[in-house]
């Protein structure tokens, strides 16, 4: 049972006047238009041949017309093998070769897969069966001579349901540019069999699927479909006969749509550590593709890939993996490490990432990330969610407090019917007025109206002899329906031991002041976690399974009591895990109020 500490007397807001340091106390304005900025880039400047050969190309002038106009068309066959960085799932490349998909936790027998276009598969399915991210995974289960029999088999079923051009999930550019981009990467398990027509059959297809890429990139679905649709352009660019206009053409296109999936900061739009992944593991396997003939990638492309490094580094917790944002399961630390050795990149996590919104603290042992920005846009969410100014917390290896997370992994062992509960404000540990969602929650992973800017303020202070990071933000989700603004101020010392908290309701203009509305501030507690209210109910002992005891204390409003209510936490596989939440709950004046909260390691 938890023992309450004193009362929390002092408020971590402060009115402006009040800072005393003759300093700007407005924050950051972080606007949706403006917080996530395009990054340009321009390709590497190019000769006057090269320049009138990639225009050619584009206007569709065939790739041996421009390279060789005098000579029969080459053979179709590739120039060089692909040797990637990247590991695959060694677990689901084992269920392959024992006739299983296993993705997500779900078994799925091949035999049973409907590989044509218009099969209804769910999206995790779907991106693994017409993108052959199963490739990969094949690859790391055993040597290649025991592998080629499976992924002849599933060629095989692929080519003869799905093998023409036309319309329906496989023919998806972001499907179509994954799945030509893994056949280059692993054709040694495609090609090395002992079936000559399939492997015809192989070569012809990847010649088919890069014309129909070249005239159909710019239906892309999303911007990160757009980059696998590219970047499956260059590496055929790359590694097909007659390609140097294909790869100058891919080039330029690449690059600007790079520029238009990540902000300033290297994070991207979409605002999902699983999409930051995936931009991150196609340009590793276009600079494998690169490798594999010995040229050099385009410089843009290299900076680019130092650039999306960073920003990911700032959501590993101290257990290695990822946090659970905007429909991300938390990604083990094993998968998130090998990628970024793949990558070759060395940096440090960004700390105040403006552009993508997420603010990191890390104090001793413990560390705090912090969701200080607008929901990504519509037109770039795959699994958007309303979380503005929910907050993860970890000490050591332990996370404490979470957020729900899973919604982009959906369709495996979490099911697609509680998809849209998981993007809600209620699945992240924040404020909710009312059980409405500070920004709508639509079909499809997208967003619609609620928090249009968001006000961010970040400094150190110094605080009873020691120091310690104290941020502030406020959005305006709650101001349409409810006329008040949402601010949070958290406050983590620097020993890590202590975090500080305060949600304040504040009112906008005339709009609601009368009356009363419900409130509830939850507060997702980590896996392992033992949870215990005190007597009063105003307080709470943690126990963590390392043996320490953390102690959480609630004040404000009077009749505010605290609960432990059941919630689910999605892991590193997509599957989904029993937890419990502290909740802070009551009514509240339209008038606005404050209520504090302390997280305090007792031992």
């Amino acid at each position: 049972m938890a023992i309450p500490l004193a009362q929390l007397d002092e408020p971590l807001a402060r009115s402006h006047s009040a800072a005393g340091d003759g300093k700007d106390d407005r924050g950051t304005l972080i606007e949706p238009g403006r917080a996530l900025a395009l990054a340009e880039f321009a390709p590497d400047s190019l000769g006057t041949t090269e320049r009138f050969m990639r225009f050619a190309y584009r206007m569709g002038v065939p790739g041996p017309v421009l390279c060789s106009p005098f000579r029969k068309a080459t053979k179709t066959r590739l120039l060089a093998t692909v040797e990637s960085p990247l590991v695959g799932d060694r677990a689901a490349g084992v269920a392959l070769r024992a006739g299983h998909f296993l993705i997500n936790g779900v078994k799925a027998p091949i035999a049973q897969i409907d590989f044509s276009p218009a099969a209804k598969l769910t999206p995790p399915f779907e991106r693994t069966v017409h993108g052959f991210t199963w490739l990969a995974d094949l690859a790391a289960s055993a040597p290649r001579e025991q592998c080629t029999a499976t992924a002849e088999r599933i060629l095989a079923s692929w080519l003869d349901a799905s093998g023409k051009p036309g319309k329906g999930a496989s023919w998806k550019v972001g499907n179509a540019g994954l799945r030509l981009l893994n056949w280059f990467v692993y054709a040694p398990l495609l090609l090395s069999g002992h079936d000559k027509v399939l492997r015809s059959r192989m070569l012809a297809e990847m010649a088919v699927t890069a014309r129909w890429l070249d005239r159909n990139i710019g239906k892309a679905e999303d911007r990160l479909a757009e980059v696998a649709g590219w970047a499956a352009i260059t590496a055929a660019g790359v590694l097909l006969p007659d390609g140097r206009p294909r790869r100058l053409f891919g080039e330029a296109g690449l690059i600007r749509a790079l520029g238009d999936l990540v902000g300033d900061d290297g994070g991207v739009l979409s605002r999902s550590p699983l999409d930051q992944m995936d931009a991150i593991g196609l340009l590793v396997e276009l600079h494998a593709c690169y490798r594999a003939i010995r040229v050099d990638p385009p410089q843009a492309i290299e900076v680019m890939l130092g650039m999306l490094v960073p920003p990911l580094l700032a959501l590993v917790h101290g257990d290695g993996g990822l946090g659970n944002w905007q429909g991300a399961g938390a990604v083990w630390p094993d998968r998130v490490a090998a990628l970024v050795e793949a990558t070759g990149v060395r940096a440090r996590p960004l700390r105040d990432v403006r552009q993508w919104g997420y603010q990191r603290v890390s104090a001793g042992k413990t560390l705090l990330q912090f969701d200080a920005a607008p929901p990504p846009l519509a037109r770039h969410a795959r699994a958007g969610c309303a979380s503005t100014l929910a907050l993860e917390l970890s000490h050591g290896g332990q996370r404490i407090i979470v957020n729900c997370g899973g919604a982009a992994l959906a369709g495996g062992q979490i099911p697609m019917r509680i998809e849209q509960g998981l993007r809600a404000t209620a699945a992240h540990s924040t404020l909710v007025l009312d059980d409405v969602n500070s920004t709508a929650v639509l079909i499809n992973g997208k967003l619609g109206g609620g928090v249009g800017e968001v006000e961010v303020d970040r400094r150190t202070l110094e605080l009873e002899g020691s120091g310690a990071t104290r941020i502030e933000a406020s959005h305006d989700g709650y101001v349409a329906r409810y006329g008040l603004i949402h601010r949070r101020i958290v406050l983590l010392r620097d020993d890590g031991s202590e975090l500080r908290g305060e949600d304040v309701l504040m009112p906008e203009g005339r709009r609601g002041k009368r009356g009363k509305i419900s409130f509830a501030i939850r507060f997702h507690i980590g896996p392992g976690v033992e949870v215990g209210l005190s007597e009063n109910r105003k307080g709470a002992g943690l126990a963590l399974p390392d043996g320490s005891y953390w102690q959480f204390v609630a004040s404000g409003v009077d009749d505010v009591e605290l609960s432990i209510e059941e919630s689910l936490w999605s892991d590193g596989s997509g599957r989904p895990q029993p937890i419990q939440q502290l909740v802070m709950a009551g009514m509240i004046s339209r008038g606005g109020g404050n209520f504090s909260w302390l997280l305090k390691k007792m031992g």
